[in-house]
């Protein structure tokens, strides 16, 4: 029982340490820091595809599956972003 009061402690205070961190970033690297999340979120989606293989009971292949599709919403969107940011520094085409 004292190990889950030590993992939320840890969470409240990963969560309070990124809120800060994300705060101090000014606007002009939000997309930049975006897109080097996805590859976090990459690390994410390979192991709730781990830990969905090798759940047992419903819960744990209920999260595994709810890991793997925000992960996923979050790779995608992010790097749809990075597109837009990358698209937005080429030279238009005279017609």
């Amino acid at each position: 029982m004292e190990a889950y009061f030590l993992f939320i402690f840890i969470f409240a205070i990963a969560a309070l340490l990124g809120f800060e961190l994300i705060t101090k970033v000014p606007p002009t690297l939000h997309t930049p820091l975006m897109s080097g999340s996805n590859a976090i979120s990459g690390i994410t989606i390979v192991g709730a595809i781990a830990c969905a293989q090798t759940g047992q009971g419903f819960l744990s292949q209920a999260l595994a599956f709810l890991a793997i599709a925000f992960a996923s919403i979050n790779v995608v969107g992010g790097y749809m972003v990075t597109d837009r940011m990358l698209g937005s520094f080429k030279k238009k085409k005279e017609k």
